[in-house]
């Protein structure tokens, strides 16, 4: 039985994954997934030091952590790395046109802004829940809630 539950969980993860995976590729050029990058490839784009900024601050605000520099160091490099690989592209640590292109038309989280409180002292809004509904997110929480309750005994 625990076998089937792990098989199950399994199933659930690979399909959330796969949603949000296609649900972010959406309008990417189906070449993006396949041209390797490299320095020439990232030369050709012709990012200067303000444009390798835009790039920093793109990926920050998808999520990955860097600094701004407006230079490609190894950190930057390795950033650029793990956000090829979380959207399937292949992994190089540089871009090329239709990287840069998907990096930079990908949407981004809106932050919400601070708000005052009666007492006047300012706090953080939190987004609530919002978007697309993802069944394969409920079903990955389902399963790993009954697979860590089983292996919990």
């Amino acid at each position: 039985m625990r076998y089937v539950i792990v098989i199950l969980s399994l199933i659930c993860i690979s399909f959330s994954t796969s949603t949000a995976r296609a649900h972010l590729s959406a309008g990417v050029d189906p070449a993006t997934f396949t041209e390797e990058a490299n320095q020439t490839t990232e030369d050709q784009i012709g990012l200067n030091r303000v444009k390798r900024r835009d790039v920093q601050k793109r990926l920050i605000a998808l999520g990955f952590d860097t600094k701004l520099t407006g230079k490609f160091d190894e950190e930057t490099r390795a950033v650029i790395t793990r956000w090829q690989a979380a959207r399937g592209y292949p992994s190089s640590g540089f871009l090329n046109k239709l990287q840069h292109k998907a990096l930079l038309s990908e949407p981004v989280a809106t932050q919400t802004s601070s708000s005052e409180n009666s007492d006047g002292a300012t706090r953080r809004r939190r987004r609530s829940g919002g978007g697309p509904p993802n069944p394969g997110k409920f079903l990955g929480n389902v399963v790993g809630g009954v697979v860590g309750g089983i292996f919990r005994r």
